[in-house]
Order: C-alpha cells, then structure tokens, then sequence
C-alpha cells in the first residue's frame, strides 16, 4: 500500500470536491451553494485528455527516476515525481514494432501475427503492417469523441492501407518506418518525414520538430479531448545531436554516450515543453499521460545503461523488456508513488479508454487491464501472469518467479525479488515450479497465430546465453 493516502479517498461527486467541503457545505446549510458548486466542477470536469509519450530504445536506468547519475531528466522525473512510477512495467516485445502493435491494440500481438519488426523501408512492405482486422487505440477514442493525432514514428506498416491517417489518427506528422536521420530530413527517400501524405523537408533538428508539432496540435484541440501519441524516434539509432545539447555533457568521456545524453536531453526538453503547453491550455490537472519506452536499450548501439537488468533489447531477459514505465493525471490520483506489481504496455490501452469512457472492442481478446483500479488502491494485483514469445525466444512472468526459454536450450528460471539480474539459474532447484510456468506457456501459445512475415535472421536476435549481464551483449537486433 501507498504511504500516504490515495487522493481520491477523499473525493466524491465526479471526483473533485472533497468530502470535508461536502460536510461543511451541508452543515451550513448552504443548499444553493453546494448545487451551484457541483454544477460548476461537472461542467469542468469533461473526458480528460490523454498523452502517450514513447521513448525509442531507452535503457532502463538511463533516467534520474530510475537511478541515472549522468544524464539529467528533470521533465521526465516530474511524471514520476506527480505520478506513478511503475518498478516492474514491461513492454510486450523486446524489439519496436511488435511492442507498438500490441499498445496500440491492447492484445499480445501474436494473436494477430505481428510477432517481428518489419525490416527496413526498402524491404516489400506492401503484406507488412499492423493487419487492417485490428481496432487501435485511436479508433477506439476517435468514436469516444476525442480528436486524435500522431506526431513521430509509426513503424506499424508503410502501404497506404497501414497509414495512421487509416487507423484511427486524424492528424500525422512523423514517418512510417523504424528510424531515421534526425539532421538530414532527405536521407531516406524510402522513408520520408509526412505531415498527412505529404513529404516535407526542414533543417530543424527531429526531435525539436516532434515537439513542436506535438505543442501544435495541444494548441489546436485544448477546447475538447483530444489523444495525443508523441512517439519520439530518440534515442535510437543514428547517433545524431547538435552542438547544442552535446555542450551540456562535456564531462562525459565515452563519445557515444555523450551523443546519447545530448539526444535524451533533447527529447527530455521536449517533454517539458508538452507539459508547458498543457498548463498554458489550463489542461494538465485532466490530463492523463503515460510515458514508456518501446524496449530496453541496445548498449552496444547507443550506450544506453540497462543496469541492474541482464542483456539488451532483441532478449526476453529483463535489459529486453523491462523499461520505464509512468503514469500522471493529477486530478484522478496523488503522485510520488511507486507500484511495484508487474504491469505490461498493453494496459494503457485499456486504461486509457477506460479513462476516455469509450468502449473496448468486441468480439476479440484484450490483455491489457485498466491500472486506475490499481494506483487508487482498489486493486493490488493487475495480473496473474504475464507471457513474451519473439520467435524462439519465449519467457513467462508470474509473481516473483520467470520461467525463460530459447529454442531448444534447458529452460532457466529467476526469483525476481532477489536476483532482478537474472544471474542465478534456479532451474535445478525448482523443477516444480519450472513445470508450473511451462505449461502455463504453453496454454498461451496454443491461442496464438503462426507469425505473418518473418524477422531478418542476423546474428544476436537469440536471447543471449548466460555470461550475458548487465546490458551487455555480442550483438544487437536492429530496429
């Protein structure tokens, strides 16, 4: 439990007047003024608006709230500092577009076969793509009323029929494939910055850009709800800052990692222009924003910092899969709090419509759960076990126990609460519990459907062997 109360323990009528205002109202007998005054918090009160910020292959402690030394987040600290801090969030794939596939659905995206990336822009991409069957998050809140747009990186498909503007977004502005120059807008001809359909060209810096683009469309729909998806492309590959976020780290030697810290610090400045906006508009206090990052980091890529976890993005080893993982709505709940029980990025699809009182799809599975139950305090525990298949890598979560398989290797198993390293294998000593989570998996995976495209077959896709720790490993998967 919290150490100190939920703000809402002490809210009634649509949330927002306290029940001591209630009681001294009534014992003054002020009739006319409590209705007068609960009229006025309901007209105020409406939807709230939703943000979800992602982050592109973020290291787990590369953030000040999740222990960084080195790189400065003040922006994105204030989400955990006015929010909730999820210690155990995860993403559902440890690679970009499948993690994208299932937040945007809310279902584990091998329901749907979308279990790999896509591969490069220049790849046939017509067959590729986050199938047309599947409901979005966007198309859920667009019919709850809310406007709805995209600024940043799709990576769910590049033929016309995949496009945003088809899936549920009214406005796009950001580019359909896994990642792209953050200087030269003209690099990739395959892959080109769109506002709608239409290619446009500019010197500003990317992430600069998204932002911009991001306090836009706030400034455009601050008069009704609206969902906002800032998908930054920082801080994945290339490697590119200017000069000036790179002259607020001359004390790191490592180069790469300089370049990583300005990028971050970019996208970091940029979330703390969103959140200006949002004051300036006089929506914070009702607006929910999630902020997450799409998988672990890749060390060797970008010198992002996984520690304490094992290995890197591309493994179903936590490095892979556990990343930040906040939540903010001021309104609805205190913040300054941690929630220690796992969670996945599929809940923030039902928790966003849950929240944006639309209706979850018919006629189909959703995995995700709403977590306001959760961080209010009127549920503990939002699920029993959570499963990850990439492939032949597979792993499977349940309590403190994860089960952990590759191929046809000898299943491995950790005690999260004592080792969040994964550096003693307790399979040998626990073959019940081994047994336990197998068939669990299993049971899992008959619901699921052959892949529809295969992954690019490089080397280090495969979850790395044992002597992998701490983020570090031979090889990394692209995109």
């Amino acid at each position: 439990m919290p150490d100190k109360p939920f703000a809402d323990e002490e809210m009634t009528f649509s949330g927002h007047l306290r029940r001591r205002d209630f009681l001294a109202l009534l014992g003054a007998g002020a009739a006319g003024l409590l209705t007068q005054r609960l009229h006025a918090l309901d007209a105020g009160a409406g939807k709230p608006n939703i943000v979800l910020i992602v982050a592109d292959d973020l290291g787990y402690a590369d953030i000040g709230c999740q222990g960084s030394k080195d790189i400065p987040t003040p922006h994105i600290d204030s989400l955990a500092r006015n929010g909730v801090r999820f210690t155990n969030g995860y993403v559902s794939c440890p690679v970009c577009s499948p993690t994208r596939a299932g937040l945007m659905t809310g279902r584990y995206q091998q329901r749907f076969g979308h279990e790999f990336n896509p591969g490069s822009a220049t790849r046939e991409q017509e067959n590729i793509g986050l199938p047309v069957t599947e409901v979005t998050l966007a198309d859920v809140l667009k019919r709850a009323g809310y406007a709805t747009g995209l600024v940043g990186k799709w990576h769910l498909g590049m033929a016309p029929r995949f496009h945003p503007l088809k899936r549920g977004f009214d406005e796009f502005f950001g580019f359909l494939s896994g990642a792209h120059s953050y200087i030269d807008w003209k690099a990739d001809g395959a892959n080109p910055v769109l506002r709608g359909d239409e290619p446009v060209d500019e010197p500003e810096y990317l992430t600069d850009a998204l932002t911009r683009e991001a306090i836009a469309f706030v400034e455009r729909h601050q008069k009704h709800p609206f969902f906002l998806y800032l998908s930054y492309n920082a801080v994945h590959a290339p490697m590119h800052a200017t000069q000036k976020y790179l002259d607020r780290f001359p004390n790191i030697a490592d180069e790469k990692r300089r370049i990583h810290a300005a990028m971050l610090s970019a996208m970091d400045d940029g979330i703390g222009a969103v959140l200006a906006a949002l004051r300036k508009a006089g929506v914070h206090e009702n607006t929910l924003v999630f902020f997450i990052s799409d998988n672990g980091g890749p060390t060797q890529v970008n010198a992002s910092d996984n520690s304490p976890l094992r290995a890197v993005k591309g493994t179903v080893y936590e490095g892979g899969i556990r990343v930040p993982f906040i939540l903010q709505w001021p309104r609805r709940f205190a913040g300054g709090r941690t929630h220690d029980q796992p969670v996945i990025s599929l809940d923030i699809f039902s928790t966003a419509v849950a929240a944006g009182g639309g209706r979850l799809p018919k006629g189909r599975a959703i995995d995700g759960v709403d977590l306001l139950p959760c961080v209010t305090g009127r549920k503990k525990t939002p699920h029993d076990i959570l499963f990850w298949r990439k492939g032949e890598d597979r792993a499977a979560r349940r309590g403190n126990w994860k089960l952990v398989k590759s191929g046809e290797q000898p299943a491995e198993l950790y005690d999260l609460s004592k080792d969040i390293s994964e550096s003693k294998d307790l399979a040998g000593e626990k073959p019940h519990v081994v047994d336990q989570l197998s068939r669990h998996l299993a049971a899992w995976e008959s619901q699921l459907v052959p892949p529809l495209w295969r992954g690019q077959v490089r080397p280090g896709q495969r979850a790395p062997q044992r002597g992998a720790r701490r983020g570090r490993a031979t090889t990394t998967p692209p995109g």
